[in-house]
This record gives structure tokens, C-alpha cells and sequence, in this order.
């Protein structure tokens, strides 16, 4: 097979942490199969004449050195130059990144994940079509609303709709004298839509990582469990990553969303699942690669540039 040309709308990657980056996974197994790679950052995607452009630096990737990449001359092409445009920047899922996805769109080359996917699939709103695999929750503003679910259900989590890396998501319960302030805090009092969902406790056993390409799960999974002074499984919280296996609830869930997500274009995804149930499907940028690799010695970054070589 040929080798691909790629382009890959990233955050800079002189802020990354390769030994994590899920992004630099992709770079390091595109360059092992002989693929050659360019990068580029919001600020770089233009639209001029109904076709879209980036401002590419061609990019060679070094692993477990402190020198770990390098870029070439700036380079001024439309994407239609490329195979295949990997849309990898980072949440949250602001007015500019939407715009983005919208110029995506008239890039004349295939775009994955796919750009109008991206904008339909909020990554803590896209699990309702998927209702057999929810805990208890709510979508509202309404202070009211959200006080009435944490009195039904006792202990709650609230998030915004938008956020990653366990941003703005609080622990609720109800000798919490700071609910009131919490939910005022979050909602721009009443201005801004989030999700609450009854607390599972089986978050202490660890929040589970799965990562699917072209709808099918990756052998392995990664498990993040949360330190001890804090609820959340996320890493950049604190959470420890851990080994895990999918279990026969996992299969379960990875076949009922996995052709959704095929058929959207998501082809590239991570499931993340406590206690058997689903709190959110991640397309944006979704992490883990390096460490399911690390744990299981599966890489899901070779696995997408397999399926990206058999072409649409």
C-alpha cells in the first residue's frame, strides 16, 4: 500500500506530554508504517474560495527523549493535498472549535473523526441514544430541577456539557451546605444547561476507559482510579491508571453503540463506563492509547492507521 499523507489539527505540540498523548500515538504509528504526517492548530485552518486550508509543518516524532519531534518549513496547501485530515484538537467544545468543523467540512479529503459528527455528538449528551446503558440523570438549567433530582437520589454528580478532564464536575449530597452555591456556580445561575447524574459508587473501583475504532473495542481497556481526596477518574485530576479487561457489560455496551458510531464517521472513540453503565462517549480526542498499549500491548493508534489504509 502507498503511503498516506496526513494532516493532523492538533493543539501546539510543544504543550503536549508524549508519554500520555494519545495524539503523539497516532504520530509515532503513522511514521512506523511509513506514513508521512503534517500538523496543524486552529489558528493555522483557513477557508478561502469555498476550499480549506492549513498553514503545515511536516512533523518527524522521536519516543522516550526529551527532543520529541521535529517540524519543517511552514507550508501553505489546501487540504485536499491530504489523504485523510485527523481532527484531534482538544475540548472544550467552544464556538471555535464548532467553526472548525464547519470549515472541515469543505476540506476536499476525508476528515476523521467526521466533522458534523463532532458537532452532534456532545460528548455527555451523545450517550442518550443509548438509554439501556444510563445511570438515573437530568439535562436542565433549572436550580429547582436539580435540587428536586439530588433530594430523589441523595448523592449526585453535576457537570457542564463541555468541559473535559473532569472540569467543573462537582459531588453533591444532601448535608452539602454548599449545594446552593455549587449549582449557582454551574449554571451561571440558571444560564447554562448541565448534566446530573446519581453518584455510582463503583466510581471508587475506577472509571473505565474503553477505546473503540470504526465501532469495534480495542483489547483492553484502561481503568482510572480516583485518589483518595478526590471523586473523580481522571488523570489529570490525579486518578491512577491501571490495567482492565473488558467484561461481558462492556462487549454488551460496545455492540449496541459501536455501529452508531461507525456509521457516523466516529471512528475513533472512548467509552467511559462505571459500575456497567455508560456516563459519556468522547470524540473529540479521546485518550488512552498509550496506556491500554502500555497495560495490554495492544496499540489502538496502529489499529486507526490500519482501518485509514483501507480507505473510506
Amino acid at each position: 500500500m502507498s503511503a498516506l499523507k496526513a494532516a493532523i489539527l492538533m493543539d501546539s505540540v510543544a504543550g503536549i506530554k508524549p508519554a500520555k498523548d494519545t495524539t503523539f500515538a497516532m504520530l509515532l504509528a503513522a511514521q512506523a508504517r511509513g506514513h508521512q504526517c503534517w500538523v496543524f492548530t486552529l489558528s493555522d485552518l483557513f477557508l478561502r474560495d469555498g476550499c480549506s486550508w492549513g498553514r503545515l509543518r511536516v512533523i518527524v516524532v522521536r519516543d522516550g527523549v526529551e527532543d520529541y519531534y521535529t517540524l519543517g518549513e511552514l507550508e501553505e496547501r489546501p487540504l485536499a493535498d491530504m489523504n485523510v485530515v485527523l481532527m484531534r484538537k482538544d475540548p472544550p467544545v467552544g464556538l471555535e472549535y464548532l467553526t472548525a468543523c464547519y470549515l472541515l467540512e469543505h476540506a476536499g479529503t476525508w476528515v476523521v473523526n467526521d466533522p458534523i459528527s463532532l458537532r452532534n455528538a456532545n460528548e455527555k449528551l451523545y450517550a442518550l441514544h443509548f438509554p439501556d446503558f444510563l445511570p438515573p440523570l437530568l439535562v436542565s438549567r433549572d436550580l429547582g430541577d436539580l435540587r428536586a433530582f439530588l433530594v430523589e437520589h441523595g448523592e449526585i454528580v453535576v457537570k457542564p456539557l463541555s468541559a473535559r478532564g473532569g472540569e467543573g464536575v462537582f459531588y453533591l449530597h444532601l448535608q452539602d451546605r454548599n449545594v446552593g452555591s455549587i449549582l449557582e456556580t454551574v449554571t451561571g445561575w440558571g444560564q447554562h444547561y448541565v448534566m446530573a447524574q446519581r453518584y455510582l459508587p463503583a466510581i471508587r473501583e475506577g472509571d473505565k476507559r474503553i477505546l473503540l475504532v470504526d465501532g469495534v473495542p480495542v483489547l483492553g481497556a484502561m481503568l482510572r482510579v480516583p485518589s483518595a481526596s478526590d471523586f473523580r477518574g481522571n488523570l489529570v485530576a490525579g486518578a491512577q491508571a491501571v490495567a482492565a479487561e473488558l467484561t461481558d457489560r462492556d462487549q454488551e455496551i460496545c455492540a449496541a453503540i459501536g455501529p452508531a458510531l461507525r456509521a457516523a464517521g466516529l471512528l475513533f472513540v472512548g467509552l467511559d463506563v462505571i459500575g456497567g453503565y455508560v456516563t459519556e462517549i468522547n470524540v473529540t480526542s479521546p485518550t488512552g492509547a498509550r496506556e491500554i498499549k502500555r497495560f495490554c500491548g495492544v496499540d489502538a493508534a496502529d489499529l486507526l492507521w490500519q482501518r485509514l489504509e483501507r480507505g473510506r
